[in-house]
């Protein structure tokens, strides 16, 4: 058993206990932020004196033989070691021999392992990052395209009065741009490096801590180093708005699975996108946003987790927060796959925008517009309302639409009506009425698209390139 740590010890771990306390089969998956971090630990030793040009250039094309063989399968992460440190260690000593013995100078697990999981996680951030904005990319162009595709807007899944498909979507690319947002304030928040803390109270040897945050792509060195090594904040913000993103997804899905039913069939789903059933041969069921809807759970699971587990941890550091790892790597690989997935589903729909409008229609989409329409006559808004009530108990009765009715009809209920209401309860007059900041008018939605192509082309991720 490949440990860092046997000198104090008389006789060997149990392997039971060796096994419990190992993390060598999740902690693998950063042996390249492990390395990157080790290169830029020993540059800054050379630098600082404490290692020699000699040593330095041995050590760095150790580790860089080490990186390429694991990459390219010449070499195997084995569960004989430890942990991923433990793993990158032993090989480079059998690899180089005494110079491998002093990289872990100045350094201890504990800073090392806070700064591989930074750096794995400031990488997954901008990842996530690229797929919101390629989801915020379709939903722009959905809005582009569909300024008057006219459908109805709902509050509590009732019909209340007519908006577009772009507006519709705008809602959801304001949720998903406030995710973009968050990312980037998560970015920012997290790019300290903590490496040279040591296990909790820094090290005696000199150490440069600015210069090794500089190599690494860091704003700085973190300032304290017990919260450097005990700080697991940015993975609870990024678990935080991963489970927002999630939460965004899932109402998505929630209505695309209702638009897909056969009650709205406002949707087609590309086949690609979808499945069918194993007895029912009529079915084509939206698996994927099914799925991704069910997915979002397990993304809550992976935050409540981590909260639960640091809740009660004393300073400094504590095996405890070996427990940041699996879930966090699990709700990494999930919110990136449901959102390409989602996306491509998304890209392929097929909007059915005669159903759209005539759902809007039958709704009576248009009964507040009826009612304002009467005020414009003179009338006050409590007594339109109370009238526009009473017509649209007519027409269900009736089994019409407000602008079904024959003047004659609409007269009956008030004689205040005229010809001119069917113009000013027509869907296109009662979206293009709307010309508010943030409504569905074409005014208002050309401004907002607008604005929100300027956003994805002055995206944060650009000064990340």
């Amino acid at each position: 058993m490949a440990q860092l740590w046997g000198g104090r010890f008389t006789k060997e771990t149990d392997r039971l206990v060796y096994n419990f306390n190992a993390s060598i089969s999740f902690d693998r998956k950063f042996y390249e932020e492990d390395i990157e971090g080790s290169i830029a630990h020993v540059v800054m030793l050379e630098k600082q004196g404490i290692l020699t040009e000699g040593e330095k250039n041995e050590i760095v094309k150790g580790l860089t033989g080490i990186r390429e063989d694991v990459k390219n399968g010449i070499l195997e992460i084995t569960e004989e070691y430890e942990d991923i440190h433990s793993f990158v260690e032993a090989n480079l000593i059998q690899r180089i021999g005494e110079a491998g013995k002093k990289l872990h100078t100045g350094r201890s697990r504990n800073d090392q392992v806070a700064l591989d999981m930074k750096l794995y996680t400031r990488a997954e951030v901008v990842h996530v990052a690229e797929e919101t904005e390629e989801l915020l990319r379709t939903l722009l162009t959905i809005m582009e395209e569909n300024l008057e595709t006219y459908m109805p807007g709902f509050t509590h899944l009732q019909k209340a009065q007519p908006v577009t498909l772009a507006h519709h979507m705008g809602a959801y690319f304001e949720m998903f741009k406030r995710d973009s947002l968050r990312l980037r304030d998560i970015y920012a928040r997290m790019n300290y490096c903590p490496l040279g803390s040591g296990a909790l109270a820094g090290t005696t040897y000199p150490l440069d801590r600015a210069y090794t945050a500089s190599l690494l792509g860091f704003e700085g060195p973190t300032l304290n180093s017990m919260d450097s090594v005990a700080d697991r904040d940015y993975l609870i913000e990024f678990l935080s708005a991963l489970s927002t993103v999630m939460m965004h997804l899932s109402r998505f899905c929630e209505e695309i699975i209702l638009w897909n039913s056969n009650e709205y069939r406002f949707v087609e789903i590309d086949d690609a996108y979808a499945t069918g059933s194993s007895i029912m041969p009529q079915k084509k069921n939206p698996d994927i946003a099914e799925l991704v809807r069910g997915k979002t759970g397990r993304v809550y699971g992976a935050l409540v987790s981590l909260l639960t587990t640091m809740k009660g941890l004393p300073l400094a550091y504590n095996k405890d927060m070996q427990e940041d790892k699996e879930l966090t790597f699990d709700a990494i690989d999930t919110v990136k796959g449901c959102l390409a997935l989602f996306n491509g589903m998304l890209k392929t729909m097929k909007f059915r925008k005669d159903v759209m409008a005539a759902s809007a229609v039958n709704g009576f989409t248009n009964a507040t517009d009826a009612a304002d329409y009467l005020v414009g006559k003179g009338m006050p808004f409590r007594d339109a309302h109370e009238v526009i009530g009473r017509l649209v108990l007519f027409c269900i009765e009736k089994n019409k639409g407000i602008d079904a009715l024959s003047l004659e009809e609409l007269k009956e209920i008030s004689p205040v009506f005229e010809a001119d209401l069917f113009e000013a309860v027509s869907l296109k007059a009662c979206v293009e009425k709307r010309l508010t900041g943030g409504a569905p008018g074409p005014g208002a939605m050309k401004e907002a698209i607008r604005q929100n192509r300027e956003f994805l082309n002055q995206s944060w991720l650009k000064e990340r390139a």
